[in-house]
Parts: structure tokens; C-alpha cells; sequence
């Protein structure tokens, strides 16, 4: 991708191979199922994240779309998620996710939850 957050996940060697892989150590590998692109299945952490970086898209007050930005910060706010977890274990920290909201202009991104 070409988003900021694609970017600097490279740049600190976060990969979707390395992600698929940290995935599957904490998480385990799940059987494969298929699902409908139009309506994928969402962990009700998956949801949370996807409602809170529309909500803090829509109060910037941007016009625009979501962006990976906005999804990236939304994972990492929480805490608890499985996504946290897989991120930090890669060594994704607090100071790189406020590097990414200062570079993509979205420093309300990081309020809590």
C-alpha cells in the first residue's frame, strides 16, 4: 500500500507475511471457510475498531473516506484486540502509532475508547 500507515509499518519491517505469521503463533490458525466478500464475518472486536475509526473520521469534520490510517490507529486503540496484540508482538508501540497520527494529520486518531 501506499497509505502512511503502509509505510511505516515497512519501514519497521511489519509485513503482511510477518503479520499472517505473528498471527498464527498467538492466535493459532483457523480452518479455512469461505464467506461472501459483501459480508464478511467481523469479530466483535473487528467491529469496534471499524465504528471507532468512522467515528473519529466523522468527527474531524474531513470530507473524504476512512482511510488505512484511520483502521490502523482504530486496531491499535484497543487495547484488548487480538490486532493490538499481533502489532505489538511485531514491536508496533505507542510512540510509532502517535508518529502515525501526527504524519497522516490525525492526532484526534488517538483518542481512547
Amino acid at each position: 500500500g501506499t497509505s502512511d500507515a503502509a509505510k511505516l509499518m515497512r519501514a519497521n519491517g511489519i509485513t503482511l507475511l510477518t503479520v499472517r505469521d505473528a498471527a498464527a503463533t498467538i492466535l493459532g490458525k483457523s480452518e479455512m471457510f469461505y464467506f461472501s466478500p459483501m459480508h464478511p464475518p467481523l469479530t466483535e472486536s473487528a467491529q469496534r475498531a471499524l465504528d471507532w475509526a468512522v467515528n473519529e473520521k466523522l468527527k474531524s469534520g474531513e470530507d473524504g473516506e476512512v482511510t488505512a490510517n484511520h483502521l490502523f490507529l482504530a486496531i491499535w486503540s484497543d487495547k484488548e484486540s487480538a490486532g493490538h496484540k499481533v502489532l505489538a508482538s511485531l514491536g508496533f508501540d505507542d510512540q510509532k502509532a502517535s508518529l502515525l497520527a501526527k504524519t497522516a494529520g490525525e492526532e484526534k486518531a488517538m483518542s481512547p475508547r
